[in-house]
């Protein structure tokens, strides 16, 4: 007769996947309103949506963050990575106007650890909680052979609302209009993997090495968590009319900004108007990449580009400014065909 086999001799153990659960219900639950209707555990979260819309219209983003885990882990720094996930899907439905409802996070190991799991989630939650948006649900996956023993990925989805006469999709933007940037805390979520071959691979810095064309412990830097810009744009958009919003992610500015820009319209930017975290420098200098990579991988110091009418563009950067932001004027809009020139 055979040896009986368990779930666990496969490589899940269930009671970890429990427990992890255990340690984030606090943390979850304290993102709750009185627009919940379940409780942590249920097979799907159940979200009231209040009165006070005249039509809403619900936007919703689903992403991740990219090779970032590799540094978390290798760095065993868990706790902002969760916020890097929300804060980014957070800024993607901003730039069409909407607010945040709720959110939903995935966490995928090939070997649970429920401490791991349950920083990560804190962090979640935490930012979550600060933009009034409730961590409704998730899933925690344990699948040993897909992950190495150590690792694990993160991914969430958002859905907001907006009302229907409030979405801002770029139908407005004209020639003339003025490109106000907002200043990122770093790499945010994008470029990793082109920022870990020149950094790691190709120069053999180490996580825990201080560069002193930073200032700071290369790991450090690297897990800055993504800036949400929420709080201060939301105060813009019930003052300003703003034309349209582009949030630098993934393809930087020449993939970004065309897609908030009307068939009829380019924009040309001027890369002197603002002042970009050393970081930038410092993977270009070492890996002797040219300014079209730099620019089309990483937001290069500009986390959220607000198009906005030419007469108002100097009163809305100030107001950035004094609500926490570092903003500059960084470039125009003119007649072309959605093309994107950083000058």
């Amino acid at each position: 007769m055979s040896e009986e086999i368990t779930y666990r001799d496969a490589g899940v153990d269930i009671d970890a996947g429990i427990e992890a659960v255990r340690r984030m219900k606090e943390s979850v639950r304290a993102t709750y309103t009185d627009s919940v209707l379940t409780d942590v555990g249920s097979f799907g979260g159940m979200f009231k949506l209040n009165g006070g819309f005249t039509d809403p219209v619900l936007v919703s983003s689903i992403d991740g963050v990219g090779t970032k885990v590799k540094v978390a882990v290798a760095m065993q720094k868990h706790d902002t990575i969760g916020k890097d996930l929300v804060n980014h899907c957070v800024n993607d439905i901003l730039v069409q106007g909407a607010r945040p409802l709720f959110f939903l996070d995935y966490f995928a190991a090939g070997k649970l650890d429920p401490i791991v799991a349950s920083e990560v989630v804190r962090g979640a939650a935490d930012a979550c909680k600060e933009v009034g948006c409730v961590l409704i649900g998730g899933e925690t996956a344990e699948m040993p052979g897909v992950y190495m023993e150590g690792e694990y990925d993160l991914a969430g989805s958002i859905v907001g609302v907006v009302e229907r006469d409030k979405i801002i999709d770029g139908s407005n933007v004209v020639a003339g209009d003025m490109a106000v940037g907002i200043a990122s805390s770093g790499l945010h979520t994008n470029g990793y993997s082109l920022a870990r071959h020149v950094l790691l691979d190709v120069a053999g810095y180490k996580l825990d090495q201080y560069i002193p064309e930073i200032g700071k412990v290369l790991g450090d830097e690297l897990l800055e968590p993504h800036r949400c810009y929420f709080n201060s744009v939301w105060q813009i958009l019930n003052e300003y009319e703003v034309h349209a919003m582009a949030h630098i992610t993934g393809g930087g500015f020449y993939d970004n900004l065309p897609r908030v820009l009307p068939a009829d319209c380019q924009i040309t930017l001027e890369r002197r108007s603002w002042v970009a975290p050393p970081i930038f420098q410092f993977i270009q200098d070492t890996g002797n990449i040219p300014d079209p990579e730099m620019y089309r991988t990483f937001n290069m110091g500009v986390g959220m580009v607000l198009i906005v009418a030419r007469h108002r563009a100097v009163e809305i950067a100030q107001m950035l400014e004094e609500l926490g932001e570092r903003a500059w004027i960084i470039g125009e809009v003119r007649k072309g065909g959605r093309e994107v020139a950083v000058l």
